[in-house]
């Protein structure tokens, strides 16, 4: 008995500060190099979030200094909104402290670790206190404040803590912006170039924050500039903003629900389920407790387990819609071409944001985006761009289900190289997964890998397969207009050459060649050409259609274009009509043998370098080198796609301002029933009703 006593006497509960301080690897500690990649992530992610939720383009800048003994000086510096005075120890000095954790939004962070952890980390190592430099633009002066960190009480220790003039914080800042927040820290780390990098962190983040400045410097110890880089904005565009929604019963846990049921502040379980679930109407918590065989009037926290259980099983048996997903923010294509073309060069780009989906009850969505040619190296691996949330992932890529999902596709009928079909393919290439989910599942503390989920890793293959067979295209348009190009140039140098020394040797006059040319060509053959008026800011596109045949050719063009809401087709050659969204038609009546016909138009709304070249199909009869025939059942669930998506909204937006007339809601919540069916996935619903 005293043995055990002694035993339970030793029993002793630690801090959450306590923990981490002495399992630092699971924060992403766990060496020098990776310690100060980590601390730049959390920094420069609390400013993209700071200077999102402001509405401020955000400016970052990251410096970091080689000091004596293997430590770094690192300096951060935004031009974000700023913390209040009152709230800077509990940010940076409170482990699991965040307005995030609860919140079902898209974020880059929720657990409120993150910065705190830096601090820990700096503390540690070299026993260093954080330097924090705060202006909120509301005041005149700004706050500076040194932090170190209780580990065993998880708290904030400040000292010097003191008000300096505006003047001392643009001189000590170096920027012009009145608010902004500069960390300063020193750490036990080691500063090393290549693809685990900061400079490739800040790299990659630059391409799915478009909207963010982000420049950094690092100094060598003798003062030296040893490495630099500046990722200037592409766009003005900020990430729409996020609305936070309430939970959805589809994935709920025991656990969850029971907290829920007991915190609740609503009298009976019909308005606790219809008050703080979403798409639970009033009908449909009607549904729910039936099922569950529940009274409707009984207290929430009076239910027992069995009760709760039976709860959980009406949550799965019982038709709910799906979640909205307005609390996702997603990159968008343009802005992801544009951040892509930011940091790498290459010929041709071709992206796909798929429509948002939901797994357990979390709205995701993802989005792909592949760079071919250019200065890409072509005898290695592609380079794969991780993002979750708009934050890249730098390691583990051999474990994350964005890898596995690129390694399940076959990419050699696309024109990059796999050997045995399988693994990350070879070729001048570069591939982005970016995944948006109000919860991202990762395999680690230190969220370096998004686990496994079989409908994230589904919507990643269509939309991988749907750049694969872009590119496919590309590669076909290209190589068949070389070839053609090669062979008319041919045909065009020789045959002159030939009539104008037989006609001079014989004496007779030269010839008339465009018969002759059409006879050896006997093909028609597209050319299209994109090209930037800056001093009108249009982009321009050419297509031209030449017809080396025998016989007159009439057609339908059709061409891809980035259709937007502030994107517009402001002057055009001949007058053509909307197909769908995003592509556009102009009839040729007739082409005569020998003949060209030319389409051209531009567009507004663009910057330089946002649309370098148009896809362009043709509905008609034969072939037409470099210009592929349109698929009409992919026109066909585009428009249904459409159509679809105005219906919905419409449909939505009456049933949640219940301003649907009585007689309609009946029609309303049957078709909503009947989605349902599908899985929340509108096209096969009315793909099976064809509409």
């Amino acid at each position: 008995m005293d043995k055990a006593k002694r035993i339970a006497n030793k029993q002793k509960q630690i801090s959450i500060s306590e923990f981490f301080e002495k399992n630092k690897h699971f924060l992403g500690f766990d060496t020098h190099q990776r310690a100060v990649i980590t601390a730049v992530k959390e920094a420069v992610d609390n400013s993209l979030d700071a200077c999102e939720e402001g509405r401020i383009l955000p400016e970052i800048h990251v410096e970091i200094k080689r000091l004596e003994g293997g430590r770094l000086e690192l300096v951060t510096q935004d031009n974000g909104p700023g913390i209040p005075r009152d709230s800077i120890a509990n940010v940076f000095g409170k482990f699991l402290l965040g307005s995030r954790f609860h919140a079902i939004r898209q974020t880059r962070g929720q657990q409120g670790i993150g910065i705190t952890g830096v601090v820990m980390y700096a503390q540690l190592t070299t026993g260093s206190t954080t330097t924090v430099l705060s202006k909120i633009e509301t005041e005149s002066t700004a706050v500076r404040v040194d932090l170190a960190l209780d580990t065993k009480n998880n708290r904030a220790l400040k000292s010097n803590e003191e008000r300096i003039p505006l003047e001392e914080w643009f001189e000590e800042s170096g920027m012009e912006s009145h608010h902004g927040l500069r960390i300063r820290t020193v750490m036990a780390a080691k500063y090393q170039r290549g693809r685990q990098s900061v400079h490739q962190y800040l790299r990659m983040t630059s391409i799915v924050n478009p909207h963010a400045t982000i420049r950094l410097r690092v100094i060598g110890k003798n003062g030296e500039i040893i490495d630099e880089g500046e990722w200037v904005r592409t766009t003005n565009k900020l990430p729409r903003p996020v609305v936070e929604i309430r939970p959805h019963p589809h994935g709920m846990q025991f656990g969850t629900l029971q907290r829920m049921l007991k915190n609740t502040k609503e009298r009976n379980v019909k308005s606790f389920l219809t008050k703080e679930f979403e798409k639970v109407s009033p009908l449909v918590s009607k549904k729910i407790l039936g099922h569950a065989e529940i009274d409707e009037k009984r207290r929430p926290s009076g239910l027992s387990v069995e009760g709760i259980q039976d709860l959980l099983s009406a949550f799965m048996a019982v038709k709910i819609q799906a979640p909205p997903t307005d609390c996702l923010s997603p990159i968008e294509e343009l802005l992801i071409k544009k951040g892509l073309e930011k940091a790498i060069d290459s010929r041709y780009a071709a992206t796909v944001t798929r429509a948002p989906t939901v797994s357990q009850g979390n709205p995701f969505q993802v989005e792909v985006g592949l760079v071919f040619g250019g200065d890409l190296p072509s005898d290695g691996s592609v380079e794969v761009l991780r993002f979750a949330n708009r934050v890249p992932l730098m390691y583990q890529q051999g474990g994350c289900l964005l890898t596995k999902a690129i390694e399940s596709i076959n990419w050699r009928p696309y024109g990059l190289e796999q050997t045995g079909g399988k693994g990350v393919p070879k070729g001048p290439a570069a591939i982005l997964v970016h995944l948006a989910s109000t919860n991202v599942q990762f395999t680690s503390e230190a969220k370096e890998a998004v686990a496994d989920n079989e409908e994230v890793h589904a919507e990643l293959r269509r939309a991988l397969f749907a750049v694969g067979r872009g590119l496919q295209s590309h590669r076909k348009r290209v190589g068949q207009r070389q070839k053609s190009r090669d062979k008319f140039d041919l045909i065009n140098k020789i045959l002159p050459e030939i009539a104008s020394k037989s006609s001079s040797m014989l004496g007779r006059p030269k010839p008339d060649l465009s018969p002759i040319i059409t006879k050896i060509m006997n093909a028609v053959f597209c050319e299209e050409e994109t090209i930037w008026n800056a001093k009108e800011k249009l982009a321009i596109c050419s297509i031209k259609i030449y017809n080396y045949t025998a016989r007159a050719r009439a057609y339908t063009i059709i061409a891809k274009w980035p259709e937007g809401e502030k994107i517009s087709i402001i002057h055009e050659s001949m007058k053509g009509q909307r197909e769908t969204i995003g592509l556009r038609k102009w009839r040729l009546d007739a082409i005569n043998p020998g003949k060209m016909a030319e389409i051209t138009f531009s567009v507004g709304g663009l910057g330089q370098g946002d649309w370098k070249e148009a896809e362009v199909f043709f509905r008609g009869s034969g072939e037409i080198i470099g210009c592929e025939k349109l698929d009409e059942v992919l026109v066909k669930d585009m428009k249904r796609q459409e159509s679809l998506k105005e219906m919905v909204e419409d449909f939505e937006e009456e049933l949640e301002n219940h301003h649907t007339p009585n007689e309609n809601v009946g029609h309303v919540n049957q078709i909503s029933d009947q989605v349902e069916d599908f899985g929340g996935d509108f096209s096969k619903w009315v793909r099976q009703g064809d509409e």
